[in-house]
């Protein structure tokens, strides 16, 4: 058995007004806070303009483009080819496999 300890909950990320104290570097906790945006922020089904998504992230921290793309390259927000539209992809990592496809 290992000694690490039990993960920390999202919340602890966030000061007392609900603003992101930070972005984690670590990729376990910074996915945990990733599925947490995306499942607090944005609605499954729904589609967004990059603006709206810009929005939202404003609301938690103020490097919303570094959170965008980490919703995005992580899989939790899928976006167009030409980068108008996003929308809600999954709420949990895929672990091991390949991503599935989006039509």
């Amino acid at each position: 058995m290992s000694s690490h300890p039990s993960p920390r909950p999202v919340a602890d990320l966030f000061a007392a007004d609900g603003r992101l104290v930070a972005i984690p570097r670590r990729p376990a906790r910074r996915e945990a806070l990733l599925a947490h945006l995306a499942e607090s922020l944005f609605e499954t089904g729904r589609v967004y303009r990059e603006s709206e998504v810009n929005e939202a992230l404003k609301t938690v921290h103020d490097d919303y483009p570094a959170l965008r793309r980490y919703l995005v390259v992580g899989g939790f927000l899928a976006r167009t080819k030409d980068g108008a539209a996003y929308h809600r992809q999954r709420t949990a990592p895929v672990t091991g496999g390949a991503t599935p496809a989006v039509a």
